[in-house]
């Protein structure tokens, strides 16, 4: 018997929200641990907000939405909010009823933008990390570093000489064609911490930052994350920077290292981590000159693990790009840029803990 068309017209819906996600649904687990987290770092919201005024939108409903925002790939906050405004299975997971008005996208940002002065962003990764669901998960002697390009929200036309406005009568569609353009004579006028670089040979030099990250090498979780301006030794620096803030606790009798891609086959480097009592598993680096890693290093089997281990750091960077809406940044200024870099790194150990749960009961 063929259906009726007809729209009934209800005014009134007697279904909660919790009875319409699945009981399997993949969000349910994330929520959970995101709940305990949010929960924990209740006093360090407090001391964010004033005791005066209009309550403004709660941290935790915010975080939750901005999580949503990066598993989604919702690409700016005023779709989010409009998605919001009508997909129920967001609703839940924010914590909004099927009545509660959401948030015009203005206040949406500015409470967003009042977070990175508690830098919020890495007291979230470490207490996901924290976990107890977590914590056991982790590796404490083996890790990977690496680094990965985020293009700026600038263009190219916005890189100026830094000595002024240009000439009277220069067109806003200049030709910078054969001009000598470099970061010690020019600036982005949109985003000035950006800095006009290329990671390889042969292509293209962008306004970029560099993002860093410290993976634990047992099930690829990130550790620590950074993001700083773009230069030529700025991968190595900021290795050693979260190799020291990871290992600076640990008994100098644990056998700690570190594996990394070639760029990081530097005598300085290699010579300061084992001056940090850190193991260097750098890949070697043999084109035109002699590699900082020798037979004392290569011949053990925990080389060739970590070897095989590292490559899985760029699974992460591909997820925080080509999902988390960082291919190109939709954020000005390093701080917004490394508070972004660090919540979706969170977000990415939040779907990777997923995938982890899923394999153990399988």
């Amino acid at each position: 018997m063929r259906g009726d068309d007809r729209r009934s017209g209800s005014l009134f819906s007697y279904v909660d929200l919790e009875a319409r996600v699945a009981p399997d649904h993949a969000l349910r687990p994330i929520r959970t641990i995101v709940d305990d987290v949010l929960s924990g770092l209740s006093d360090e919201f407090e001391a964010l907000y004033s005791n005066l005024g209009r309550p403004s939108i709660p941290p935790e409903r915010l975080l939750r939405a901005l999580l949503l925002q990066a598993f989604y790939s919702v690409r700016s906050e005023r779709l989010l909010m409009e998605q919001l405004d009508y997909n129920l299975l967001y609703r839940w997971f924010v914590g909004l009823g099927i009545d509660d008005p959401v948030w015009h996208p203005t206040a949406f940002t500015t409470n967003r933008d009042r977070l990175l002065a508690g830098e919020v962003a890495a007291k979230f990764l470490a207490a996901v990390l924290n976990h107890p669901r977590v914590r056991q998960l982790l590796s404490r002697e083996h890790f990977t570093v690496d680094g990965t390009l985020l293009e700026a929200w600038a263009s190219q036309k916005s890189f100026r000489p830094k000595d002024g406005e240009p000439p009277a009568g220069t067109p806003r569609e200049a030709d910078f064609h054969g001009q000598h353009r470099s970061n010690e004579t020019h600036q982005s006028t949109t985003d000035p911490d950006a800095r006009l670089y290329k990671k390889s040979k042969g292509s293209e030099a962008k306004l970029s930052y560099l993002g860093h990250g410290l993976m634990e090498n047992r099930n690829g979780l990130l550790v620590r994350t950074m993001v700083t301006q773009a230069d030529g030794t700025a991968e190595r620096d900021a290795a050693l920077l979260m190799a020291w803030k990871t290992t600076a606790k640990m008994p100098s009798t644990r056998r700690v290292t570190l594996g990394g891609d070639k760029n990081y086959d530097t005598r300085d480097f290699v010579s300061t981590l084992r001056e940090m009592h850190i193991t260097p598993h750098v890949a070697q680096n043999n084109t035109r000159r002699s590699s900082a890693i020798d037979g004392r290093t290569t011949r053990h089997a925990g080389y060739a693990i970590s070897q095989r281990k590292r490559k899985r750091v760029e699974q992460a960077f591909g997820w925080m790009k080509m999902i988390g809406l960082l291919r190109k940044v939709q954020l000005r200024g390093i701080e917004k840029v490394g508070w972004w870099f660090t919540f979706v790194g969170a977000a990415y150990n939040l779907i990777r803990l997923r995938r982890l749960r899923a394999e153990a009961v399988a």
